[in-house]
This record gives C-alpha cells, structure tokens and sequence, in this order.
C-alpha cells in the first residue's frame, strides 16, 4: 500500500504532537491495573505489590512512574516536522 499526500500529513501532525506531548510532560504517573499490567509483563513485581495482594487491606500498590528521556520528544518532533514537509512537497492526489 502506498502512502498519498494526506496520509503523510496526517502521519506527520500526529508524531509532532506526540513529540511536543513528551516535550511538555515531565513525567507519567501509571494506574494500578497499568502499574500490575506492566510488572507481569516484565517480570519485575516489587515485595510491596505481593504483599498487596495476600492482604488486600493493606492498601492500593504502589504506582509506577514512567520519566521518558529528553531526545525522545525531540526526535519525534523531529520526525513529524519532516514528514509534514515531505507530504507539503508531493503532488496533488487525482480526484
């Protein structure tokens, strides 16, 4: 499948506003049940999270905070920036 003019556009507005997003956000605090999602996938459950879960009553668990790296909005800015160039400089689609 090849991609016209407006499917570049669009492709590129959406990473440049991802890339700004991670450009304004300091850090991104998980929920429980993405804090539990993310530990059973990489196998890396904490003592507290166990402990949570044999006593229910102890509490919620504890959640996870995600601190993305600062080249990673530039780079995507980057990236949508570009893309929205290149769809400004293909030709018209037919139609």
């Amino acid at each position: 499948m090849e991609l016209n003019r407006n499917q570049f556009f669009l492709l590129g507005m959406v990473i440049l506003f991802l890339g700004i997003q991670f450009r304004l956000v300091d850090s991104i605090v998980l929920n429980e049940r993405a804090t539990r999602f993310l530990a059973e996938r990489t196998k890396s459950a904490g003592s507290m999270d166990s402990l949570s879960q044999m006593f229910p009553a102890m509490g919620p668990a504890a959640k996870k905070s995600l601190r993305p790296p600062q080249w990673l909005g530039w780079a995507l800015v980057s990236v949508g920036a570009v893309l929205v160039l290149h769809s400004l400089a293909m030709p018209k689609p037919a139609g």
